[in-house]
């Protein structure tokens, strides 16, 4: 049996649709904060536990029985209260007798224990510690924080506003990331590793010559000259400072096949109807 800690996100979700080609419902379970938002995932004939990070007496049945557990990072931002999180669901899955634990971490989590690393570089030392058998996942940023319904403004527009500073992206879409763990869940020359996940590099400029191609209107990029405000400012200066351009053949090689291209993300995003209330591209 698998069993997929907050199933009920968006990650999980995609885990699931992937376990579905791979395994029947009935070796899935979601363990979920809150079963009625999983209705959907119970219809599909899987069976929907309560797991709640937030109460960890819930956990260890929402882990009873599993040979597999994909532990997906809580979303929580504080970074003590996130790795006590992840230490009461390890010792919730030794206490079920869970086989193996897979764990969603961040990149550069095994050398960095500072900001968005930090609850990870902790969590990790917990499973080594656990006595569990485990494999990690360690997560770039999602290609979906730059590539999303903001692009059709580029092209309605002609420009792509780029606070980059001309530095290479190694974001990998979700969907991929998905596949992988469903792969390695479902596959047994994995466990005991840890995969350092990156897509293929991408920049702004090439953005721009993606949307031109897949419109066929011509797109060009615009320095942004002021600071892009929130996370979007933020997730720019990561970019600029080049914390963003690692590379490595562990994702492709996890899924047996190139991660998708940029063309192939931008035409899923330009050619699909467009989203209700979508906003413009951020200046």
């Amino acid at each position: 049996m698998i069993v997929i800690s907050a199933a009920s996100g968006a990650f999980g979700r995609l885990v699931i649709d992937q376990l579905l080609t791979r395994c029947p419902p009935a070796r899935v379970v979601a363990a979920v904060r809150d079963p009625g938002k999983a209705t959907d995932l119970a219809a599909r004939g899987i069976q929907v536990r309560v797991g709640d990070y937030n109460v960890p007496a819930t956990l260890s049945d929402a882990f009873e029985g599993a040979d597999r557990l994909l532990l997906i990072s809580s979303p929580e931002l504080h970074p003590t209260r996130r790795a006590e999180q992840h230490r009461a669901a390890i010792d919730a899955a030794r206490s079920a007798g869970v086989g193996s634990i897979v764990y969603t971490s961040f990149l550069g989590a095994d050398t960095q224990a500072d900001g968005v690393t930090a609850a990870h570089h902790t969590t990790e030392r917990i499973l080594a510690a656990s006595g569990l058998p485990h494999l990690v996942l360690r997560h770039p940023f999602y290609s979906e924080a730059f590539l999303n319904e903001s692009l059709r403004t580029a092209v309605a527009s002609g420009q792509l506003v780029d606070g980059t500073g001309g530095r290479g992206l190694n974001t990998a879409l979700r969907a991929d990331l998905a596949e992988a763990a469903a792969r390695v869940l479902t596959e047994d020359a994995h466990l005991g590793r840890a995969y350092d996940f990156t897509g293929s590099l991408w920049t702004y400029s090439q953005l721009a010559d993606a949307l031109s191609r897949v419109s066929g209107r011509s797109v060009v990029t615009r320095d942004r000259l002021d600071r892009a405000s929130g996370a979007q400012g933020w997730l720019e200066d990561q970019v600029r400072a080049g914390a963003l351009e690692r590379q490595t053949d562990d994702l492709q090689n996890v899924l047996g096949r190139p991660t998708t291209t940029l063309d192939q993300a931008v035409k899923a995003i330009i050619t699909r109807p467009a989203l209700p209330g979508a906003g413009p591209a951020p200046e």
